[in-house]
């Protein structure tokens, strides 16, 4: 079943009963019949496929579960944003299909995966600065992936492993841990100031 409100998005929600919050309005759907089952199915195989090629095998189940509930371009009839329980995960970028993550989403990623990839780890006195969506210098990094690219979606976590941004890769990982000046991650969203937005 496909909501069609009044706004340049659309919804679709795969839980027994949904109450999903856009704009001002509150949307309950049911599920009702077997070609919502392979609708469903369809498309969670799609983002998962996407966030298992993005961030590695198990990536997709571990992010997306079966009750997230997804939200459409109403202009392009694209995935644009996933939630779970009014919270967003992920938004799906129109300029290369790949997610951009939010804190939710890295700190589910982080709990499901056994070894999760695209991360960086930075020194403590750093955490602060990090989580209010400061950039990360390499000068801070402690340790980080070696697979990481330029322009890669990353995960900084502090040395106990805590979430406290995600954000975009300026330097490889490798680079990262050898270089001593510059930016190696360019934060998108900090901790705190998704705390502080919720």
């Amino acid at each position: 079943m496909i909501l069609r409100p009044q706004t340049s998005q659309r919804i679709v929600a795969f839980s027994p009963v949904t109450v999903f919050i856009h704009s001002p309005i509150l949307y309950f759907v049911k599920d009702n019949g077997a070609s919502l089952m392979r609708d469903k199915q369809s498309v969670l195989q799609k983002i998962r496929s996407v966030a298992d090629y993005q961030l590695g095998k198990g990536a997709g189940e571990a992010l997306f579960p079966d009750r997230v509930s997804i939200v459409f371009s109403r202009r392009t009839g694209r995935i644009r944003h996933v939630y779970l329980q009014r919270k967003l995960l992920a938004t799906l970028r129109p300029t290369d299909g790949m997610f951009s993550l939010t804190v939710v989403g890295a700190e589910r990623l982080l709990r499901g995966v056994k070894s999760p990839r695209l991360w960086v780890r930075v020194q403590r006195d750093a955490e602060p600065f990090i989580a209010k969506g400061k950039s990360v210098f390499a000068k801070h990094v402690v340790d980080a992936d070696d697979e990481i690219r330029p322009q890669e979606e990353v995960i900084v976590t502090g040395e106990n492993n805590r979430v406290l941004a995600v954000g975009k890769a300026v330097l490889t990982g490798r680079e990262m841990k050898a270089f001593k000046h510059g930016v190696a991650v360019k934060v998108r969203r900090g901790v705190s100031e998704e705390v502080k937005n919720t």
